[in-house]
């Protein structure tokens, strides 16, 4: 077998991938002799011993920023994130991330691929708020990766749509890729497009003019739910990106309900955000009208 492997067989927290530069760092012995190739071939008496270097300090700023945090042990944490937070420092948001926030909060992070960060295994857009869950060590990270992959978790939203959707509910079946021509955004259109699978139910309606509906996403795509709403000609209210007419601070999504296995325990548990107070205020007018 080959050492890659047989290191991640061994020890289940640690991929492939973490194995070979494991090796290639001169953190691998065979028979007490230092191991530099991945691809060496591990015999039955041989004797294999590695090591984990203490993880060294990522370039993230740890920032005080505010969280809504719903739930923290030593494995993971789970927050509301709020609608204006961005989840990952990139190019144009390198502070006041969720991240950020995340890196001066916990104060027992054990390391993420030999950094000291926390580890984001899916990720809500600028504009949606919500509930969102972060592994705090490799091993959590390693089985949140896989439940997220493997379609085993459950993710709820709720989302307030343009127009009438008719029906009580429905499933829209339509593969998701980048828009052939506007590079910021999604399309059903897309030559690439990947499959992704939206489920819904009218949970209330607004006069034929608007629709509040409960959503299961049962896959993952960049800007599913929005892009699915806008093919069916039910854009979000407030998404001005995918053809959203009334005014709203930003798209009418919300993340109420994470549903998953947890990396230590192996229990099935759910996590709950309450309607934000912006979207709540937005339902209570219409319901006035």
């Amino acid at each position: 077998m080959r050492l890659d492997i047989y290191i991640s067989q061994k020890d289940p927290t640690i991929t492939r991938s973490q194995a070979k530069r494991l090796i290639e760092d001169g953190h691998v012995q065979i028979n007490g002799k230092a191991a530099l190739k991945a691809s060496l071939e591990v015999k039955a008496s041989d004797e294999v011993s590695f090591k984990r270097p203490k993880p060294v300090p990522t370039s993230i700023i740890a920032e005080d920023i505010p969280l809504n945090i719903l739930y923290e042990d030593r494995d993971i944490v789970v927050v509301n994130k709020c609608s204006n937070m961005v989840v990952h420092p990139a190019a144009g948001n390198y502070t006041g991330t969720l991240v950020n926030a995340l890196m001066h909060h916990c104060k027992d992070l054990s390391g993420i691929g030999g950094e000291l960060r926390p580890g984001i295994v899916h990720r809500l857009d600028k504009g949606t708020s919500g509930v969102m869950v972060v592994a705090k060590n490799d091993a959590a990270h390693l089985s949140l990766s896989k439940q997220f992959k493997d379609r085993t978790t459950e993710k709820h939203y709720y989302a307030l749509v343009q127009g009438n959707v008719k029906g009580e509910e429905g499933v829209i079946s339509k593969p998701i890729g980048r828009h052939p021509v506007q590079r910021k955004k999604m399309s059903t259109k897309s030559r690439h497009g990947r499959v992704a699978e939206t489920k819904y139910k009218v949970i209330e309606r607004f006069g034929g003019k608007m629709t509040l509906v409960d959503i299961r996403l049962m896959t993952g795509r960049t800007h599913q739910i929005r892009v699915h709403f806008s093919q069916l000609g039910h854009p979000l209210v407030g998404d001005k990106l995918y053809g959203g007419r009334v005014p709203f601070l930003r798209p009418a999504l919300h993340a109420y309900k994470l549903i998953l296995e947890h990396p230590r325990t192996k229990e099935r548990v759910t996590f709950e955000a309450p309607i934000p107070k912006d979207m709540d205020e937005l339902l209570n007018e219409l319901r006035k009208v």
